[in-house]
C-alpha cells in the first residue's frame, strides 16, 4: 500500500507542482485539502477541486474555516488594533495559523504518514507550517518540495508543462493570497527595496471616485452593523464593508517586515475592510477606555500580533492575552462615522453611551466641572515633587 500524504492545496503554481511531484515522483497517495479563510467562493472552490483531481490526487477536501478563523484570531486582532510595523493587518500571518491547524487536524483524521506544503525556503510560511505541524502532529513527516528542491517559478512552470499542465506564465508572475482579512500580492516589484505594484496587479480595481459616508456600529468591540444594517456574525459585516470600501482602493500598501528567519522582505497588500475596522475601532476605544487600559492594551497587543505573525498561536500566553483583550471590550460600544474617498478614508467621530469625553465633567481647553483651579495647583506641585527634589539635591552638580 502507498503511504498517505496530506497536501495543503490552493490550486496555485506551487501546490499544483507538489500534487504531481508527490504522486508521480515520490509515489505517494495524495489527499489534498484546502482551508477556506474567506478567500474563495463556492464556484472557485469547485474549480480548485476539479483541478486537484485533474492533477491526480486520491481525494480532495475543503474546510470552511471562515467563522472559526474570526472567532479564534481575527476578533483579537481587532480588539488589539493590531498592525504589524504600524502598517500591516496580518492579512496572511493569522490566516496561515488557522490553515496549518486545520490541516494538522485533517492529517490526524485520515491517518496520514506525511503532510506537505508548497512553501519556499525564503519566507515565513515554511516556519509557521512546520512549527505547527511539529506541535500538533509530531509523528507525521513533513515534505516541502519547493523548498527542498530550491525551485524557481520558471522551473515549476516547465515541470508542469512536461506533465501536460498548462500554467499562465504571465499570471504566475504575481503571487496572490486572498482571505477575509486582506489580500497579499507579491511580484517582481516587491523583490527590491524600491517599486510599487502596477495598477493591474491589484486584485480590486478602483471604480469609486465620489466621497461616501459610512457608519459602523460596534458592540463590545465587535463590528455588528454597517450603514444601519445589522449582521448576525461579524464575518458578514466584514464582508459587507469590504464590498463598500474596496472599490475606493482603500487599504493598499507595501509592508516591509522582519521575517521569522531573519531577513527583511516586502509584500503588497490590499485590506480595505481590515484597515477601516481597525482605525474605527481604535477611535471608539480612545473615547471609551481609560488611559491605562489603552496603555496596557498597546503593549500586550504588540506582543500578541508579533507572536501571531511568527506562528506561535498555540503558546498558552496567547490565551492569557486574549482574556485581557476580551475583558477590555465591555464598554467599547457605539457608532463610528467615516468618510470614504479614493485611496483613503477619514474617521469623522463617534457616538457612544460609554463616551468618557463627556461635557458633564469638563471640556478640554475650555471649562472644568469636576475640579477647581486650586485643586490643579496642589496636584501639579505633588505630581512633580520627586523630580523637583532631584533637581534641588543635584543643583550643585549641574
Amino acid at each position: 500500500m502507498k503511504k498517505k500524504v496530506v497536501l495543503a492545496f490552493s490550486g496555485g503554481l506551487d501546490t499544483s507542482y507538489c500534487a504531481i511531484y508527490l504522486s508521480r515522483d515520490l509515489d505517494l497517495e495524495v489527499h489534498s485539502v484546502i482551508v477556506n479563510t474567506g478567500g474563495f467562493n463556492k464556484e472557485e472552490l469547485d474549480l480548485i477541486e476539479k483541478k486537484a483531481y485533474a492533477l491526480g490526487v486520491t481525494s480532495h477536501h475543503a474546510v470552511d474555516a471562515v467563522e472559526g478563523y474570526y472567532n479564534s484570531s481575527l476578533r483579537y486582532l481587532i480588539y488589539g488594533n493590531v498592525l504589524k510595523n504600524n502598517t500591516y493587518p496580518l492579512s496572511v500571518s493569522a490566516e496561515r495559523v488557522t490553515q496549518a491547524t486545520a490541516i494538522a487536524n485533517y492529517a490526524k483524521d485520515v491517518h496520514a504518514d506525511f503532510v506537505a506544503h508548497g512553501s519556499t525556503g525564503a519566507g515565513n510560511d515554511q516556519v509557521r507550517f512546520d512549527m505547527i505541524f511539529n506541535i500538533l502532529i509530531p509523528g507525521v513527516g513533513i515534505i516541502t518540495p519547493i523548498r527542498d528542491l530550491k525551485l524557481s517559478r520558471d522551473e515549476e512552470i516547465e515541470y508542469l508543462h512536461r506533465h501536460g499542465v498548462e500554467i499562465n506564465a504571465e499570471k504566475a508572475k504575481y503571487s496572490i493570497n486572498k482571505g477575509i482579512w486582506g489580500t497579499s500580492v507579491g511580484g517582481k516589484e516587491t523583490l527590491t527595496s524600491n517599486g510599487m505594484l502596477p495598477e493591474e496587479a491589484w486584485p480590486t480595481q478602483v471604480t469609486k471616485t465620489d466621497a461616501e459616508n459610512l457608519e459602523l456600529e460596534f458592540i463590545k468591540g465587535e463590528l455588528t452593523s454597517v450603514n444601519g444594517v445589522h449582521y448576525d456574525h461579524p464575518v458578514q459585516a466584514i464582508q459587507a464593508l469590504q464590498v463598500i470600501a474596496a472599490p475606493f482602493g482603500i487599504g493598499r500598501d507595501i509592508h516591509v517586515g522582519d521575517t521569522i528567519i531573519g531577513i527583511k522582505g516586502r509584500v503588497g497588500f490590499e485590506a480595505a475592510a481590515p484597515m477601516v475596522i481597525i482605525k474605527a475601532h481604535h477611535a471608539l476605544e480612545k473615547h471609551t477606555l481609560t488611559k491605562w487600559q489603552l496603555s496596557w492594551k498597546d503593549q500586550l497587543s504588540m506582543f500578541y500580533g508579533n507572536w501571531m505573525h511568527e506562528g506561535q498561536f498555540h503558546d498558552p500566553v496567547m490565551r492569557d492575552i486574549e482574556a485581557y483583550l476580551s475583558n477590555s471590550q465591555k464598554t467599547v460600544n457605539g457608532k463610528v462615522f467615516i468618510q470614504l474617498l479614493p485611496y483613503r478614508f477619514v474617521v469623522l467621530g463617534i457616538e457612544s453611551d460609554n463616551d468618557l469625553m463627556s461635557s458633564k465633567f469638563g471640556s478640554y481647553g475650555e471649562m472644568n466641572e469636576g475640579y477647581t483651579g486650586d485643586d490643579v495647583k496642589g496636584f501639579s506641585k505633588i505630581f512633580g515633587n520627586q523630580v523637583s527634589i532631584w533637581h534641588k539635591v543635584n543643583a550643585s552638580n549641574s
